[in-house]
């Protein structure tokens, strides 16, 4: 009996936005998909003695998640993501991680880091598709095939994310492991999550952010809650385009968010050292002070207390709720 080919996937970066199409795809093809379990302190200190010290937080945690797939997969899957939008770019860490995990990580499987460039035009996806699926097949028509499978999944994917479930929550429903799509509370506040889907899902790098805002019987929103169509709607406010694609989606997001009046908060999570956050933060910022909600930013690194994180959440959702109270006693009094 012939085993499959077995493919690792790092948790982390844009696994929060292809992971349900990158498994699809490779499992249609015949691989057998191993995905890194979830950050632990352990995992991101394997990864801050290989990588170099000037990269932000969640490429070192790579680091860390890639070493996990060391010596149990016959590929790692590590696409040299460039561009994912036309005319925009993804961050420069992205283009060189292949080459930087390849230089600082020795006795590595085999890297699948198949160029992505969607800069000029989306039909320039098809000779990554058609490179990633040589490692597994000779028949360009099955390739075409788990491909096309592939994109239905991630369009139900982000069905479910515009529907209110974070990726966690919506990945569970489509491989079968939730009966039904959760259902959540709407609670008395409102707030929205600004940042990389890497910084604010990765549990260890927020700090269990998302866990303590609902512990905390807060409704937490997202850009991911929505379409593309509306993210570009606000972000389009700008004076000029954003070519940066993830700065535009939190800009799209935060404008969006704060010019519905419906949210009571905003928390901006970076990563110190990212050079497109400390840019896209500001105007984000400036944005909700002018629209006077209240506003957050956590600015986060391995050296990041998880006490101070949790005393700076506590008096932010004071001032929210005091707020809140406060414009709904005077509201009433009218």
């Amino acid at each position: 009996m012939v085993m499959p080919v077995k493919v690792g996937i790092p948790r982390t970066l844009l696994y929060y936005y292809y992971y349900p199409m990158w498994r699809v795809f490779l499992s249609e093809l015949g691989a057998a998909v191993m995905l890194t379990a979830p950050s632990t302190k352990r995992v991101l200190d394997q990864g801050l003695k290989y990588a170099i010290d000037e990269i932000c937080l969640p490429i070192k945690l790579t680091f860390g998640h890639v070493l996990e797939l060391s010596g149990k997969v016959d590929y790692i899957f590590l696409p040299r993501l460039v561009s994912v939008a036309n005319r925009e770019y993804v961050c420069p860490k992205f283009m060189g991680l292949p080459d930087m995990v390849r230089h600082r990580l020795a006795g590595l499987p085999p890297l699948i880091d198949v160029a992505v460039n969607l800069r000029r035009s989306g039909m320039d996806i098809y000779p990554a598709v058609w490179a990633v699926g040589r490692f597994f097949s000779a028949s360009r028509i099955h390739i075409l095939k788990a491909y096309r499978r592939s994109v239905k999944i991630w369009e139900r994917y982000s069905r479910l994310l515009e529907r209110g479930l974070l990726p966690e929550d919506a990945m569970a429903v489509i491989e079968d492991r939730l009966e039904k799509v959760p259902l959540f509370l709407e609670n008395k506040v409102c707030v929205a999550l600004i940042g990389h889907p890497y910084n604010i899902y990765d549990s260890h790098i927020s700090m269990n952010l998302i866990q303590r805002l609902r512990q905390m019987r807060v409704t937490v929103v997202t850009a991911e809650n929505l379409s593309e169509k509306i993210i570009n709607r606000n972000a389009a406010r700008l004076p000029k385009r954003m070519y940066w694609t993830l700065g535009r989606r939190m800009i799209g997001a935060a404008f969006h968010y704060l010019a519905q009046n419906s949210i009571d908060g905003m928390i901006h999570v970076a990563a110190f050292g990212c050079g497109p956050d400390s840019m896209t933060g500001e105007l984000i910022e400036r944005q909700a002070r002018h629209c006077g909600v209240p506003f957050l930013n956590l600015v986060l690194d391995e050296h990041t207390g998880e006490a101070g994180v949790a005393t700076r959440l506590e008096a932010f959702l004071d001032m929210v709720r005091w707020r809140r109270d406060k414009g709904v006693a005077e509201g009433g009094s009218q």
